[in-house]
């Protein structure tokens, strides 16, 4: 097996320029199978913090930089979607999130939203004991002792400490949801409609994104919490109402 990956073979969602250069870092053994972006592409190509491998290494061993708060080490380690990546002596907090064709961004978000991320389940099974296992979409495994609340598809909040489920938020027509995939990845709506198709067919949804609605695969979308996604739109928020808060105490 090749230790080296070409760019323009890389996996869509990697954020590579395709035509710099003719190979980039493959990514190594760990989560998201094939489309987890080795941590030093972000590092490196994304937020521009290190110029090599040699630089990217030594970052690391200083224990400051935290997947998904656990301090990472190799540089080769995938990183995908909805993981939460910390640069402790800076201060700085990013979720990783699909945006426009599927590419993988990094989101800034604050240190409160840092402390879990989200996981869709992709699998359900009683495992010895009488518990059962749920499998969410990075291949990470989480126990419960009541099943019946949680099934595929559905979207957890997990602590990054204790590895406790903070949130459930279910699948369901009038679900927050986004598109990781296809067409409209990144697009953020409220499904409409839920379409199961007989046989081998792709189940579809309808997607409501306020002043339009798409049709996607079902398995494209992921339910979000309304407070998941648009940190930025919140700091505007609050900076607007602090401004209007202001002018009314000129006014007075």
């Amino acid at each position: 097996m090749t230790r080296h990956q070409k760019r323009l073979s890389a996996p869509n969602a990697w954020p590579v320029e395709r035509k710099t250069g003719t190979f980039t870092v493959k990514a190594g053994a760990g989560p998201h199978g094939e489309a987890g972006v080795p941590l030093l592409v972000l590092l490196r190509d994304v937020l521009g913090y290190v110029d090599s491998r040699k630089e990217a290494r030594y970052a690391l061993n200083q224990g400051t930089v935290l997947i998904n708060g656990d301090a990472v080490s190799d540089e080769e380690r995938p990183v995908g979607m909805f993981d939460i990546l910390a640069f402790t002596e800076r201060g700085e907090n990013y979720r990783v999130f699909p945006e426009a064709g599927g590419r993988l961004a990094l989101t800034p978000i604050d240190a409160d939203a840092a402390d879990s991320r989200l996981g869709k389940i992709v699998g359900k099974q009683e495992v010895a004991g009488g518990a059962t296992q749920l499998t969410l979409h990075d291949g990470a495994n989480v126990r419960v002792d009541e099943a019946g609340e949680y099934h595929t598809k559905d979207s957890l909040v997990v602590d990054n400490e204790d590895k406790e489920i903070v949130a459930h938020f279910p699948y369901e027509e009038g679900a927050l949801v986004t598109a990781v995939d296809g067409t409209h990845s990144g697009e953020i709506g409220t499904i409409e409609e839920i379409t199961v198709t007989a046989g081998s067919g792709n189940n579809t949804v309808i997607v409501d994104a306020d002043d339009y609605t798409f049709e996607t695969i079902e398995d494209y979308v992921v339910v979000i919490d309304e407070n998941f996604v648009g940190d930025d739109e919140g700091a505007a928020a609050d900076d607007e109402a602090e401004a209007e808060s202001d002018d009314g105490g000129d006014d007075e």
